[in-house]
């Protein structure tokens, strides 16, 4: 896999049990290949020529800008030379936010109406971008600091950013859609895939039931997503098998759930993806 050797996305599993904040900035654009994550993520898009595809969708960003994934996005930026390319990563555990929901609010709530509605974008005013990207600096600054009470502040200042965070998702205006790229018919297959994943799949049946030629559906599914219908579905079944094996599932009932008739494919499949076999995985 070809990519940037200080990318957020080389790993596959958070060191932490709660959450971890990056900051990059390159001068030579990395190559990122397609990737998901098993927990949230905020991508803070700070400078760069950058366009983010997330499942069809490509989002033109501008400096500011904020994307929301959650454990079974398919996505990948593709960044141009020209400018150097600046971002916060962010990457929290579900079960942690949610831990938080007894101080009052559910913090999971931009992810979840995020991934319902399928618009990933958020666009803060200038001034919500600085409150936001000086928070993100106090974590990394406590991150990094042994004083007393570091750690404890590292976690206040992560509530603050989420908060702000939704009160941003929950108050972005419409306008930022021209800035997406996409195309109805391929959503509504992506939308199928997802809700139908342990069904028959096949370019025959996918463009049987949403009505479109089997040749514009394998033309324009590439176009759109960046990756044959048939990469598309391999990938996104084995993102739901790992969601549902780190769940407590057995890869067997993975693997029959997620539309994998064989399971010797399965496994295979699964270590090249992941890095360890679905035993393993559910081991670790």
């Amino acid at each position: 896999m070809n990519m940037h050797k200080d990318e957020f996305s080389l790993r596959q599993n958070m060191i932490r049990q709660d959450f971890e904040c990056y900051h990059y900035c390159d001068i030579i654009p990395p190559i990122v290949d397609f990737h998901e994550h098993e927990f949230y993520e905020v991508f803070f898009f700070l400078s760069g020529n950058v366009s983010y595809n997330i499942e069809g969708r490509t989002y033109l960003l501008r400096p500011g800008d904020i994307l929301l994934t959650d454990n079974q996005d398919i996505h990948r930026p593709e960044i141009r030379p020209g400018r150097p390319y600046e971002r916060f990563v962010l990457w929290i555990q579900p079960s942690y936010l949610a831990r938080l929901e007894e101080l009052g609010s559910n913090l999971t709530d931009c992810f979840k109406d995020a991934s319902a509605k399928k618009d990933k974008l958020i666009r803060p005013d200038g001034q919500l971008v600085a409150r936001l990207k000086s928070i993100l600096e106090k974590i990394l600054e406590n991150r990094d600091s042994q004083e007393l009470g570091s750690r404890m502040l590292e976690n206040i200042y992560l509530i603050e950013f989420m908060v702000f965070l939704n009160r941003a998702y929950f108050s972005s205006s419409d306008v930022i859609r021209q800035d997406i790229t996409e195309n109805e018919k391929i959503n509504s297959v992506v939308s199928y895939i997802n809700e139908h994943i342990a069904e028959d799949l096949t370019l025959d049946r996918l463009a049987e039931i949403c009505f479109i030629s089997k040749s514009y559906l394998s033309h324009q599914f590439k176009a759109y997503t960046g990756l044959s219908l048939f990469q598309f579905i391999i990938k996104k079944r084995l993102t739901v098998a790992r969601n549902m094996i780190r769940e407590g599932a057995t890869a067997m009932e993975a693997c029959m759930q997620c539309g994998f008739n064989d399971y010797s494919n399965f496994h295979k499949a699964f270590k090249k993806e992941f890095g360890q076999n679905p035993k393993e995985f559910r081991a670790g």
